[in-house]
């Protein structure tokens, strides 16, 4: 009996130093993470402060915008919200990348999408960093802290988010651009050929264009092509420009053909009713093209779902009539 009361004993004892351990390796855990919010807290505080007390002039210096003005307002809201938050914090980090390929990639982005005034290269880079590093990285810490429970999947798929969120938003206003130059080009170029045609010259015919239109991205181009030329670009040089800022083919092509009539001396009038001739034909062409593919795409879902109820419809009331007249 002292025998087995001894291992019971030695039992409860090992029971309790076992509680006693687990409850000390929770208590540790809780002291972990309470030590590890103070330390991020103090963190975002020291952060903070140092960043309101920063010099402007190095705010400035962080910037490089290819106007050389303050940047306007952004049509999307998130990037409105995103900027104050890249040049407190992931702008700086932005300016130490220094790969020439992937800086001129995005500068190409942003200045066939028409955001050189919104957005330059080094916030580019930064709002990439802020989310797609910086905001998931903060969730999860305070997932971990705070014992949110969220699935760590969810802040692994938000850093490609975060990072192709820049990309995304680019090629849409890209895509928007491209839309509306195609859908202005031949009418802007028939006003061209009948303001050249009334005694008016090629840039008079382009300033009458950019005084009359409103809300048009190729009048908006066409302005920017006057002022270059006046600032001393020669026309060829301004066009091609204007051919690389668009980045579409028919733009290109209809620069070519103009800076080619220009150069020899071809009349710009002619030249111009060609063009718009050519362009609308290959608007046809391009609509022929879609409404193909369109019908091309109706087919998948009417075989998955018109066809069945077709079928249904049709040969349903035969195949009731077979089995209960069969029956009878």
């Amino acid at each position: 009996m002292r025998r087995g009361d001894s291992e019971a004993k030695i039992n409860f004892l090992s029971c309790d130093m076992f509680l006693k351990s687990h409850e000390g390796w929770k208590m540790g855990r809780e002291e972990i993470l309470l030590v590890s919010g103070l330390v991020a807290a103090a963190y975002a505080v020291y952060t903070f402060v140092r960043s309101m007390m920063s010099n402007g002039e190095t705010e400035k210096n962080f910037l490089s915008w290819a106007s050389g003005n303050e940047p306007v307002k952004s049509k999307s809201g998130l990037v409105n919200l995103s900027r104050p938050l890249v040049h407190q914090f992931t702008l700086k980090y932005a300016l130490k990348y220094k790969n020439e390929n992937v800086r001129k990639r995005f500068q190409k982005m942003i200045l066939t999408s028409g955001l050189s005034r919104e957005i330059n290269v080094d916030e580019f880079i930064g709002m990439q960093l802020l989310w797609g590093l910086m905001i998931p990285g903060i969730f999860f810490v305070l997932n971990f802290a705070l014992e949110f429970g969220f699935n760590q999947m969810l802040f692994v798929l938000m850093v490609p988010g975060g990072y192709y969120f820049p990309i995304l938003y680019a090629n849409r206003e890209k895509r928007n651009r491209e839309i509306s130059v195609r859908a202005d080009l031949p009418f802007y170029a028939d006003l061209l050929a009948l303001s050249t045609e009334a005694g008016l010259d090629f840039i008079g015919a382009i300033q009458r264009i950019v005084d009359k239109a409103k809300d048009s991205v190729l009048a908006e181009e066409l302005g920017n092509v006057l002022r270059d030329i006046k600032l001393g670009a020669a026309r060829a040089d301004a066009l091609k420009g204007m051919s690389s800022r668009l980045d579409i083919p028919e733009i290109t092509s209809f620069v070519a053909v103009l800076v080619d009539a220009d150069s020899t001396g071809a009349s710009i009038s002619q030249v111009l009713k060609d063009q718009s001739v050519q362009i609308r034909l290959e608007r046809f062409v391009r609509a022929e093209k879609a409404g193909a593919q369109a019908s091309q795409a109706l087919l998948i879902p009417m075989m998955l779902f018109i066809m069945p109820a077709v079928f249904i419809a049709l040969l349903g009331p035969v195949i009731l009539q077979f089995i209960y007249g069969g029956g009878k």
